[in-house]
């Protein structure tokens, strides 16, 4: 099982997501099962080279938020038009 250690996001939008981006970080939110909605950030290579195994998209992940952990799997992730870069991804609740 893989664990994914986050970190919660201060600032939300266009342009903080663009600035995450610039630092090699990933954007994302963590929701669902009538929680609130956590803002994420996740470091983009540690994701990205997950993401190149064939069943990133079919288990269960453990995300480690100041030292709780949550277990989750992956709602939706948005990728770049023609770089290999992610550009956001969704983690339900389980």
């Amino acid at each position: 099982m893989f664990i994914i250690y986050v970190k919660k996001r201060k600032k939300t939008g266009k342009s903080a997501s663009r600035y995450l981006r610039s630092n090699n970080k990933l954007p994302g939110v963590l929701y669902g099962n009538k929680k609130t909605n956590i803002p994420i950030e996740l470091d983009h290579d540690s994701v990205f080279n997950m993401q190149l195994k064939s069943d990133f998209y079919k288990i269960n992940f453990h995300l480690s938020l100041d030292n709780i952990k949550f277990l989750v799997k992956i709602k939706s992730v948005q990728r770049h038009a023609f770089k290999p870069k992610l550009l956001h991804i969704d983690f339900l609740y389980i």
